[in-house]
């Protein structure tokens, strides 16, 4: 059978396989169960995810597609009762009736349907909890037929997942048509079931976009159909705990204050255990900028969840657009500064204040404005804000810099910045520092934060002689900078690479090698112990990291990185074996690093070898050794220039023989 009649039969049979019912379905399913496990995990690894609501509906909504997707196949026991579970644990936290109602309805369903499938014991023990729940409820009035109750929760699924979609995307606010069809989905859900467990908590939620839509778009008629809406959860829905929350939103957002109240973060969960924490102190505020990008740090005393959101500019009460972020259980510290004035090409300045007895809230005044990113690190857990602006990278020429070139003849592999390779400016870190003497050497007078300062050092001067470009150093003496201030100078400078020069430590003192690391998520536990240890945190910490890489890293050069990190590996093992036994190459690998996190240019990290490795230890403080690894990571950069122009670099080549 030749290959063309293979070929045409894999076709047949898919095409058959195809029109089975069922088993795209079964596909589906299968493919959705797997995603909706990936975000309850994402969610149980964050703290701040797992106390809001919105993030557990969420989740909840993908776990009830599983379901839909296909209602009878073999993966439907295992979404639905993964809903009803989901449902049961946020009522757990919440103490809301309509949760725990709407997990034992789902469990019910799963032990109603399936009452063959492993699922139905795993929902019995849920269902055990809840003694009424155990059998079918007494009801004085008859049931209402199921069709209405599972339309109405549709519904609201839908309606959920409308407006996490909403307040999870800054530009969709702008636009009035998407509030509405998330109010007219809330709406639906409502009319599906007046008298049902959700109808209370659609008519809420409809008023509360009311309210907010009013915040933007100033109009009377929307803050009046939000007042109407609440008004209603109060009179026909008063003993459910919507009515207390509509008052306390009326309150909040009357007549008179409407425009004035900045808008409120989504509906916390209540903490039902009676658990009281402490206050965080809110201490400082710290700063880096260029004309294109600023980097704003707010430092606090410990670990306080926090929400932000993004505010038009408000014509009538002369503010200019901003970004604010709500940090809770906080509280500003004694002679905090309420307002640091910036006054760049981007902000007006930022100021903290106290929002709630609770909530500390700092606000960002913009003035030009293309997108940001916010996240947090740890120990000491800070919160940091990248704002870019809209000329992005390219708005204006790069700053006019004198060129440190070699005197004399330049050597035929040379490259001058004046080719515009798209590498003029290096930025070189030397990790640790200061206060932080990093990992231990085997013999005592061996500090990490004094090789990687000799060896960045020696590498400026390499990259200068060599390639001509002009390079920057975090830091030049023994001082101490935090790591998201690293990535900061290198983004202010309008850095073209960044280089963070390591060294390695593991309790085995058999442990050697070299590598070299770009920022990604971590794709094994030794990635995430170097990343640990370079981070200065757990490794726990490290997985709740991960949870924001998927977003932070949407703009960052990833692939760059990958192939620069490749080209400097392979040529400092290359080097060092040329002289040196024993040389092993770890290789290229992954990991979310503190000091990589915001980097807008190809960046990497390289652990030159293992301090704690005596044989290793000894070669790092060796002058020779420190040169051979620097010749090859100088190598590996030019490599990388020149796959990426190869035609201007042979020119240059070529320029210069003549």
């Amino acid at each position: 059978m030749n290959i063309s009649h293979k070929i045409m039969l894999y076709g047949l049979l898919m095409a058959f396989l195809l029109a089975i019912p069922g088993v795209t379905h079964a596909e589906d399913a299968r493919d959705q169960y797997f995603k909706a496990e990936n975000a309850y995990k994402k969610m149980l690894a964050s703290p701040s995810q797992r106390k809001y609501r919105h993030h557990w509906l969420r989740v909840i909504a993908e776990f009830q597609k599983v379901y839909d997707a296909d209602p009878d196949g073999s993966w439907a026991a295992a979404g639905l009762y993964r809903t009803g579970a989901s449902y049961v644990e946020l009522y757990r936290r919440s103490g809301r009736q309509d949760d725990r109602d709407a997990g034992i309805e789902r469990l019910q369903k799963v032990r109603r349907e399936f009452p063959r499938s492993a699922y139905r014991a795993k929902a019995e023990s849920y269902l055990k909890e809840f003694p009424a729940a155990k059998s079918p409820p007494k009801v004085e009035k008859p049931a209402k037929p199921k069709p209405i109750v599972e339309a109405a929760q549709r519904q609201f699924d839908r309606a959920e997942s409308c407006q996490t979609r909403l307040k999870q995307n800054p530009r969709r606010t702008k636009h009035r048509d998407v509030w509405l069809t998330c109010i007219s989905a809330y709406e639906n859900a409502y009319q599906a079931d007046p008298e049902g467990p959700l109808a209370a908590a659609s008519l809420f939620k409809m008023g509360s976009l009311y309210q907010e839509l009013a915040v933007y778009s100033k109009s009377s008629s929307d803050r009046e159909a939000g007042e109407a809406h609440l008004r209603n959860v109060i009179k026909k829905y008063s003993t459910s705990p919507y009515s207390p929350m509509a008052k306390a939103l009326l309150g909040e957002k009357s007549a008179s204050q409407a425009s004035q109240t900045d808008l409120a973060p989504p509906e916390e969960m209540p903490d039902v255990t009676g658990q009281q924490s402490s206050l965080y102190s809110v201490s400082g505020l710290r700063y880096w900028s260029n004309p294109n990008y600023t980097r704003v740090v707010v430092d606090t005393s410990g670990k306080t969840p926090y929400f932000h959101r993004l505010l038009k500019k408000d014509p009538d009460l002369k503010k200019p657009q901003r970004l604010y972020v709500d940090l809770q259980d906080a509280r500003l510290a004694k002679d905090f500064p309420k307002t640091i004035p910036i006054n760049d090409d981007l902000l007006i300045d930022a100021r903290a204040g106290q929002y709630k007895p609770d909530t500390v809230r700092v606000v960002v005044d913009l003035k030009s404005f293309k997108t940001y990113k916010i996240f947090s690190l740890m120990n000491p857990f800070r919160i940091v804000i990248d704002v870019w602006g809209k000329g992005g990278a390219s708005a204006s020429p790069p700053p006019q810099t004198t060129v440190n070139l070699p005197k004399g003849k330049i050597p035929p592999g040379s490259i001058a910045r004046s080719l515009a390779l798209g590498v003029s400016r290096i930025v070189i870190d030397a990790g640790h520092g200061g206060k932080d003497p990093g990992a231990k050497g085997y013999y005592r007078a061996a500090r990490e934060k004094d090789i990687t300062l000799t060896i960045a050092k020696k590498l400026k001067k390499k990259l200068v002689d060599r390639i001509g470009c002009d390079v920057i150093m975090t830091r030049s003496n023994d001082r101490f900078l935090t790591l998201e201030e690293r990535t900061a100078l290198a983004n202010t400078k309008d850095a073209d690479l960044f280089i963070s020069i390591h060294v390695n430590a593991h309790r085995n003192k058999n442990a050697y090698g070299t590598e070299t690391y770009f920022l990604n998520l971590a794709t094994d536990e030794d990635s995430i112990r170097v990343a640990a240890m370079e981070n200065a945190t757990s490794t726990k910490n490290i997985s709740d990291l991960q949870t924001i890489l998927m977003d932070l890293m949407q703009n960052a050069k990833i692939n760059e990185s990958s192939r620069l990190a490749s080209y400097v590996q392979t040529n400092m093992v290359h080097h060092l074996k040329k002289k040196y036994s024993n040389v092993k190459d770890k290789g290229v690998k992954q990991a979310p690093f503190y000091v990589l996190l915001g980097a807008q240019m190809p960046a990497i990290l390289v652990e030159t070898s293992f301090i704690s490795n005596p044989r290793e230890c000894k070669r790092l403080m060796d002058p020779a050794y420190q040169d051979r690894l620097c010749d090859g990571i100088v190598t590996g950069i030019e490599k990388y220039i020149k796959a990426t122009s190869p035609t201007a670099y042979q020119k240059k080549s070529t320029s210069i023989r003549q």
